[in-house]
């Protein structure tokens, strides 16, 4: 790699920035600050924020507890983005105020999806002949 090539990933500004929109916005939901029905009654875990590259766009990735009424949370978040980017823009000193998307976060059913095909018993088969 050269000195000159670009990185292989996010910066880690990026990282760092995306981090901390994360952590603000699990802060405002564990404590209930929006003032929504559909989210008061659900627990909501910020899994992961992506920035863009010029920090004016974040991509959120939430996840309800056990998965309940996913599609209710993401519209309630939806509704509510506006006073969740307003708080963002306020607890974190930045240039702009990043637009947040919120998307259904769907790792844990890929690693579910994942796990079970490792546990099938064609795979058990074929890992027990490489054994031999």
């Amino acid at each position: 790699m050269q000195r000159n090539d670009p990185p292989a990933g996010p910066s880690v500004r990026l990282l760092r920035v995306g981090e901390a929109v994360r952590h603000v916005l699990a802060d405002i939901l564990q404590r209930g600050d929006v003032h929504d029905d559909v989210l008061a009654n659900h627990l909501v875990s910020v899994t992961e924020v992506r920035m863009s590259p010029d920090l004016k766009h974040a991509t959120v990735f939430v996840k309800p507890l056990l998965g309940k009424d996913e599609e209710a949370v993401l519209k309630a978040l939806r509704t509510n983005t506006a006073y969740l980017q307003r708080e963002v823009a306020r607890r974190i000193k930045m240039k702009f105020a990043a637009k947040l998307k919120f998307l259904g976060d769907e790792s844990f059913e890929e690693g579910s999806h994942i796990d079970a095909i490792l546990r099938s018993p064609q795979v058990a088969r074929d890992l027990s002949a490489d054994e031999e």
